[in-house]
C-alpha cells in the first residue's frame, strides 16, 4: 500500500511580498510532488491560493463589502490557480483534479461519503486531488478556520499516513522565531502542551497562522497521524523532509498510537 500525504500549501507561500502569486515557487512545489509520485508516495494537494490570484487577476472599480469581495476573487482566481497546476502538472504527465468543499461536506452523512469515495477513485485512477474551501458559497459560519483546518479533515477522512503544513517559517519555536535565542522544537509527544509558545496571530496573505496549524497539528496527531510543519521557502523542503529529515529544520508531531 502506497504512502499516502496530504500537503497543505498556505497563501503566504505561494504569495509574495507585493501579494501577487509566485509563480515561480508554485512550479518547484509542483516539481517536489512529481518526485514524490515517481518515489511512490500518494499526494493529495489543498491549496489555497485563489483568494490572492484573483485580486491581481481583477481590477474592481466600486467598493465591495469582505463577502463579495472573497466570493468575487476567489471565483475568479480559482480557474486560474487551477489553471496553472493543470499547465504545471502535465509537464510530468500529471493528471489532475478540482474539489472544492464545505464544512458541511464533512459531517457524517452522504455529503462525506459522497466527498471520500470521489477522492478515492480519483486516487485509484492515478490522478492528483487538488482541494480549495468553495469560497464562493462558504461565507461566515459556513467557512473553515482556515485550509489548515481543512487540510487536517481531509487527512482524516483519507487515512493519510502523513499531513505536511507548508508555512513561511520552519517550524514551532520556543520563543519568537526572529530572536537568535529561540529554537525550533523538533518533535511533539502526543498531550505536550505548547501553548504557551503560540501566539494567535494570522498570516500576511491567508486566514490562518501558527495557532491555527497547532490546533490542526494535535488533533491530526490524536488520530493517530503524523504532522510536520515546515518552510515552503525552503528549497526542495518536501524532498529534504523525506530524504533528509534529521538535517532539515521542522517540527513534526508524532501520532498517538
Amino acid at each position: 500500500m502506497k504512502h499516502r500525504i496530504v500537503i497543505k500549501i498556505g497563501s503566504n507561500v505561494l504569495t509574495r511580498r507585493d501579494g501577487k502569486l509566485d509563480v515561480t515557487r508554485m512550479s518547484a512545489l509542483v516539481d517536489q510532488v512529481a518526485w514524490l509520485r515517481r518515489e511512490g508516495y500518494e499526494v493529495i494537494l489543498v491549496s489555497s491560493g485563489a483568494v490572492a490570484c484573483g485580486r491581481r487577476e481583477l481590477i474592481v472599480d466600486h467598493s465591495l463589502d469582505s463577502v463579495e469581495q472573497r466570493q468575487l476573487y476567489s471565483a475568479v482566481g480559482q480557474v486560474k490557480l487551477v489553471g496553472l497546476y493543470y499547465d504545471l502538472f502535465r509537464e510530468y504527465g500529471i493528471h489532475v483534479g478540482q474539489v472544492l468543499t464545505m464544512k458541511e461536506n464533512f459531517e457524517p452523512g452522504e455529503q462525506y461519503e459522497n466527498q471520500r469515495a470521489c477522492m478515492r477513485v480519483m486516487l485509484e485512477n492515478d490522478v492528483l486531488p487538488i482541494v480549495n474551501e468553495n469560497d464562493t458559497v462558504s461565507v461566515t459560519e459556513l467557512m473553515f478556520t482556515d485550509n489548515d483546518e481543512l487540510s487536517g479533515l481531509i487527512a482524516q477522512m483519507m487515512e493519510a499516513d502523513t499531513l505536511i503544513l507548508l508555512s513561511n517559517i520552519d517550524g514551532i519555536y520556543d520563543g519568537h522565531p526572529d530572536d537568535p535565542q529561540s529554537h525550533i522544537i523538533p518533535q511533539v509527544e502526543p498531550g505536550r502542551d505548547l501553548s504557551q509558545y503560540i501566539k494567535a496571530e494570522k498570516s500576511a496573505f491567508g486566514r490562518g497562522g501558527m495557532h491555527s496549524k497547532y490546533t490542526t497539528a494535535t488533533k491530526v496527531q490524536q488520530a493517530g497521524i503524523r504532522v510536520i510543519i515546515a518552510n515552503g521557502e525552503r528549497d526542495d523542503i518536501l524532498i529534504r523532509i523525506v530524504e533528509h529529515p534529521t538535517e532539515t529544520p521542522h517540527t513534526e508531531f508524532v501520532p498517538r498510537t
